[in-house]
């Protein structure tokens, strides 16, 4: 297979599955060994593109909650966003000092996406029962920042389901409401983590050898596709439970954990 080749689908990977809840981590992992592993620099680069599609999906609800600070609602939304973030950061830098973290490797991924897809169908299941809101708490906020360290100790997990499933569970089971706030709180942290990672591999290994124009392809189709998969998504929920990306998950992890050295 053809680097351009493989560039493009690494790309179109990452777009697609770095924002619905089955996991980027599973999907790179069985990607990179057919396609080859890539640099840290490159990965960095199709994440990046993925987090800036969603900033643009949801720029008219960036810009009303900068410009609207002093309005009680968007400041009280604001400040919950801020709030998820910073638990994210303080917990997620100790847990990487730490070294509290499962390698990206087959089995322990694997069995984060199969445990994951039972527990998105018994959240469902669950948050179906209470009465329907669309409300973010602070008790929401406070979960869903840890439910993003969770995510990051155990690659597989997908830090849009931990962060969708745990808003509904904790009481806003409106789908679009909890997947808009995990999707915007999103946003900076994810832009912090590949920054952090950034720096760690200029400081590692510079930026000799890299490919630039493969990494402006690779961020450029990343972006496409995740814009592209991101509305879909955002329509799809308004009338459809998560349950097919919860079964996906399950067979994925079925077939990851089947695949040879995985054990």
């Amino acid at each position: 297979m053809s680097d351009l080749l493989a560039t493009l689908l690494l790309g179109v990977i990452e777009g697609v599955t770095e924002f619905l809840p089955i996991s980027s981590t599973g999907h790179l992992l069985i990607a990179e060994r057919w396609l080859g592993v890539r640099s840290d620099l490159f990965n960095v680069a199709i994440q990046a593109g993925a987090i800036l599609a969603v900033v643009l999906i949801y720029r008219e609800r960036l810009w009303q909650l900068a410009t609207g600070f002093a309005r009680g609602e968007s400041r009280d939304y604001a400040l919950k966003l801020l709030v998820a973030f910073l638990i994210t950061a303080a917990l997620g830098f100790a847990a990487t000092r730490l070294g509290f973290k499962l390698p990206e490797t087959v089995a322990p991924v694997a069995w984060a996406l199969i445990i994951g897809g039972v527990w998105m169908l018994l959240a469902e299941s669950f948050a179906a029962r209470l009465p329907e809101s669309s409300t973010i708490t602070w008790r929401v906020a406070i979960l869903v920042g840890l439910a993003q360290v969770v995510a990051g100790v155990f690659p597989g997990t997908s830090r849009s389901a931990a962060t969708i499933f745990i808003a509904m569970l904790a009481g806003t089971n409106h789908r679009a409401a909890a997947t808009e706030f995990a999707f915007l709180v999103g946003i900076p942290t994810m832009f912090a983590a590949s920054g952090y990672e950034l720096i760690n591999s200029l400081r590692a290994h510079g930026t000799a050898g890299e490919d630039w124009s493969a990494l402006a392809l690779a961020f450029t189709v990343s972006l496409l596709t995740a814009f592209v998969a991101v509305k879909w998504l955002l329509g799809y929920i308004r009338s459809h439970r998560f349950t097919p990306f919860a079964i996906y998950r399950i067979a994925l992890g079925a077939l990851l954990l089947l695949l040879p050295g995985a054990a």
